[in-house]
């Protein structure tokens, strides 16, 4: 459970209540656990997995980019919700980890729908096209880079789209003033950084490490 900051028996409750993972992705979170140890905590929850594709549905996302994608999990779920015809373009800097997504793509009969980019995600990003805009985008890597990537998203984004960033509650530190190590004040100056940005409305939910949601005016 990602949501330390809850007391365990309502987090625990939730995780229990929403709609639960298939098969395919309880596999990839398991060799994912294997195979990358101490890292697997990188991969979305379970709760954020349905979360993800009823956005997409909801958005009725074309044009979604991830930027941040590990071995896949959350990529499968987002693909899932695209509308007919939609693609999610992935960013990421990591052969090793990106190859696990990509079998388990071809597995979810998902690979037709998802372009992976490998390198550094804000220089791929500036050579994205504006067009046709972004409609749904996710942002789940480096936090320190957390503004590079929301600008260069929000310059491609189209009216009414969507931004989700994972990770935006930093186990509670946020709300901690004892707590100053690097990540917890760069995701500090990023939350406020989208509260006070005109351009959108945005609230942080608590699902998993916190999920900030942020809809371009």
């Amino acid at each position: 459970m990602k949501a330390t900051y809850l007391e365990p028996a309502v987090g625990q409750y939730l995780l229990a209540h929403a709609t639960q993972p298939d098969a395919l992705l309880d596999e990839l979170a398991r060799e994912t656990r294997e195979v990358t140890h101490h890292r697997a905590t990188m991969q979305i929850s379970p709760d954020q997995g349905p979360f993800l594709t009823m956005i997409a549905q909801l958005s009725r996302a074309v044009n979604a980019v991830e930027v941040g994608t590990f071995t896949g999990y959350s990529s499968i779920c987002l693909a899932r919700g695209l509308a007919p015809g939609g693609r999610l373009t992935c960013f990421d800097v990591s052969e090793e980890w990106t190859a696990i997504a990509r079998r388990y793509w071809e597995r979810a009969g998902l690979a037709d729908r998802i372009r992976l980019v490998i390198g550094p995600a804000a220089e791929s990003l500036r050579g994205f096209p504006a067009t046709p805009p972004i409609d749904l985008a996710f942002i789940d890597a480096d936090k320190a880079a957390y503004p590079v990537y929301y600008e260069l998203i929000m310059e491609r984004l189209a009216p009414g789209g969507v931004i989700l960033v994972d990770n935006t509650l930093r186990d509670g530190t946020v709300a901690d003033p004892t707590a100053d190590d690097p990540d917890t004040r760069a995701m500090r100056a990023f939350n406020d950084k989208v509260m006070n940005d005109p351009r959108v409305t945005s609230l942080i939910l608590p699902i998993a490490d916190g999920l900030t949601m942020i809809r371009k005016n």
